[in-house]
């Protein structure tokens, strides 16, 4: 408690009375004093902390920023989506799970240690042209997958005041990438008896299954991969398909499809399944399918074989829509995408036949009997 001498005391209680006299309240006076203080205190606060994190968003790097981003995504992602943005960043050097070769960065690795600020289209366009020598086709990927991560630190509230330009939006890395080739690969039906012969011949069980499949669905690579066995059902005669354009459909299980599976060993809950650690499914079978195209004299992509369904189901000409519908296309039209609603016995009309001619044209007689199923080749 402070001490007044009584001069001091005197003189404060003039003050007082002549601030009184001018009809203002000492009290007031002092707690507006208070607040103006106090408001400036939390200002120098306010404005040290946006300085620091400021500076800790200018120190972030893309590679940091972009395992943040997969994270908060992860679950508006399908698993293909999420392991794109797993290799294109990935430093590479690890032991392969086919082969003995170490694995190559991924198509963004150079631009990992960047940080987000240092960003710029320049930047961005020398990578271009880098990559455009050695892998076009990945980095076109690549670029598409950075300008969405750039629209969101946009919206970022750490790294908005940062990046503030897109600088994959850019039309010198576009041109420096090119545009993609189109692929017009496809099975013939005069090829399927050396394709079938070939891919039968792999002495994998599973990845074989797989390939045929593949080509007896037209359905994408990734989304048959990934089927469980708990979306098989033998006694209806249909399999779900997890579907990126509708979330997931229901095909027919054909009769000679329904052969290959059953035959397949159940070691975890995935059909196709792979026993090398990972997902516990197949990844990316490409040598073996690359050793069986070559073997049957073929150049084709696996992609390829969904584009084949679609060839020949013209050969029996199926209606445009329940080929697509089957391959899981997104309906085309207004009558297609709003009227139309088919049955999945009707489905299974044309996917039989279907079946059946291709398995006629590649030399395959298969026999469903009544006890059981068997194929002779």
């Amino acid at each position: 408690m402070s001490v007044w001498s009584i001069s001091s005391a005197q003189n404060e209680a003039r003050r007082l009375q002549t601030v009184i006299d001018q009809g203002k309240d000492p009290r007031q006076l002092k707690a507006d004093e208070l607040a103006t203080k106090e408001r400036s205190r939390l200002a120098r606060e306010t404005e040290l902390t946006a300085y620091v994190q400021t500076q800790i968003a200018e120190s972030v790097t893309l590679g940091f920023a972009w395992v943040e981003y997969m994270k908060e995504r992860k679950p508006h992602w399908g698993e293909r989506h999420y392991q794109d943005h797993e290799e294109v960043i990935s430093a590479g050097g690890e032991k392969s799970k086919r082969s003995k070769k170490l694995t190559q960065p991924g198509v963004l690795a150079s631009l990992s240690q960047i940080r987000l600020v240092d960003l710029t289209t320049d930047i961005i366009t020398s990578w271009a042209k880098t990559e455009s020598e050695k892998r076009a086709g990945r980095a076109r990927l690549a670029i598409r997958l950075l300008k969405a991560f750039l629209n969101w630190c946009a919206e970022h509230p750490a790294y908005s005041a940062i990046v503030t330009i897109n600088a994959a939006k850019n039309k010198k890395a576009r041109e420096q990438l090119g545009k993609p080739k189109t692929l017009e690969d496809a099975l013939q039906k005069e090829q399927l008896k050396a394709w079938f012969a070939a891919v039968k011949a792999i002495g994998n069980p599973v990845i074989s299954a797989y390939l045929q499949s593949l080509l007896l669905t037209g359905a994408r690579p990734s989304g048959l991969a990934s089927v469980e066995w708990e979306d098989l059902d033998f006694q209806w005669k249909q399999w779900k398909i997890r579907d990126k354009v509708e979330g997931e459909r229901i095909i027919p299980l054909t009769p000679y499809l329904e052969f290959l599976l059953s035959n397949l060993p159940r070691r975890n809950k995935y059909v196709f399944s792979s026993p090398l650690k990972g997902r516990g499914y197949l990844s990316n079978p490409q040598d073996p399918f690359k050793d069986a195209c070559k073997v049957a004299g073929i150049e084709m992509t696996m992609y390829g074989l969904r584009r084949s369904f679609a060839t020949l189901s013209e050969w029996i000409e199926m209606p445009t829509g329940i080929a697509a519908q089957i391959q899981g296309h997104k309906p085309s039209g207004v009558r297609e995408k709003h009227y139309i609603r088919r049955p999945l016995d009707l489905l299974r009309m044309w996917h039989v036949k279907i079946e059946a001619w291709i398995l006629n044209e590649a030399g395959i007689k298969f026999v469903p009997a009544k006890a059981g199923l068997r194929a002779v080749a």
